[in-house]
Order: C-alpha cells, then structure tokens, then sequence
C-alpha cells in the first residue's frame, strides 16, 4: 500500500486486509498486520495521543428501524475506565435510541488516521458523572455552553478499529 493512500478498514472476519485493526470479543485481539494492543484499555501510544487531540467524531447509533443515526460529536476516552463519552441533551434522538438498544459507536478521522471505539452504551444522568463528563469535555474541546438537561453517553467500549498508524509497533 503506498503511504499516500488512505487505511481501509474491515471487520475482523476478513483476516487478510493488512490495514485495519481490530481488538474485543472478550478482549481479544485482532491484527491484520502487527502490535495491536490487547485490551480497549491500552490503545497505543499513537491512538491514545490522537483520542485526545481536538478532532470531531461520529456517534453512531442505531434507530428503531435498526438503521444507523450518524450525528458529529465531541468525544472523551478514559483510559483507566475503558469509556468513551460524549455529552448531548437527554431527549435526543441518539439519547433516545441509546436508551433502547444500547449500542453506540464512535469513529473519529483525520486523513489517514482513523479509530472507532463501540461497544454497550448507557445513559448517564446524575449529577456527578455529568460533572465528571463536562470537565473532560472542557479538558479536550472547551467549556460547554450550559445547560441544565445535559446527560451523558457513556460507551463501554469492547471493541476497537483503528488504521494501521495508531497500532503498536513490535519490539
């Protein structure tokens, strides 16, 4: 593959793409190439360095239909508690179809480098955990306008795909 064209991505069932990544199934790791971390909750040094630079993401979720709902987002990623979460307003429609299946995934991009972290979603409305998802927020983006029916969205993330440029090197 040239350095010019972009990383595609596939699922972990096609096991001969060299260019995506994929880690979950009860932790377990996926690689179509090399160095893919062994659990969500040690993304390699390049995706834990990209997870926090100020990029938008996508939320997908899935509607009653069963079809995506695709909305940009801002997104925080803790390490330690394997959560991504995002911030929105209780009553939304991505809010709302969280509520029902359960399921959400976030995808961020820039150029060559792309990671989607998916996995159980939960929506999340008390006080503290909103608090705590704010701070994270104002951490990586900016303040947050307020907002008095903020929840949070909070992805337990089990599976991760990413390009090959956020994956662990070999020693």
């Amino acid at each position: 593959m040239s350095e010019q064209a972009p990383a595609h991505g596939t699922h972990h069932s096609v096991p001969n793409s060299a260019d995506s990544v994929c880690a979950g199934d009860e932790g377990a790791a996926y690689r179509y190439g090399q160095g893919m971390p062994t659990s969500t909750a040690q993304l390699s040094t390049a995706a834990l360095g990209f997870v926090a630079e100020r990029h938008l993401a996508t939320l997908t979720t899935l509607r009653p239909d069963g079809t995506p709902h695709v909305v940009a987002v801002g997104f925080t990623w803790d390490p330690e508690a394997g959560i991504a979460r995002v911030i929105t307003n209780d009553g939304s429609v991505k809010v709302r179809n969280v509520r029902r299946s359960g399921y959400a995934a976030v995808s961020q991009v820039d150029g060559i480098r792309w990671i989607t972290l998916e996995g159980p979603a939960t929506v999340l409305d008390d006080p503290d955990d909103v608090a705590e998802a704010v701070d994270r927020y104002a951490g990586r983006y900016r303040v947050p306008r307020e907002n008095p029916t903020r929840v949070v969205i909070a992805i337990k993330v089990q599976r991760v795909l990413s390009s090959s440029t956020l994956t662990n090197t070999p020693a």
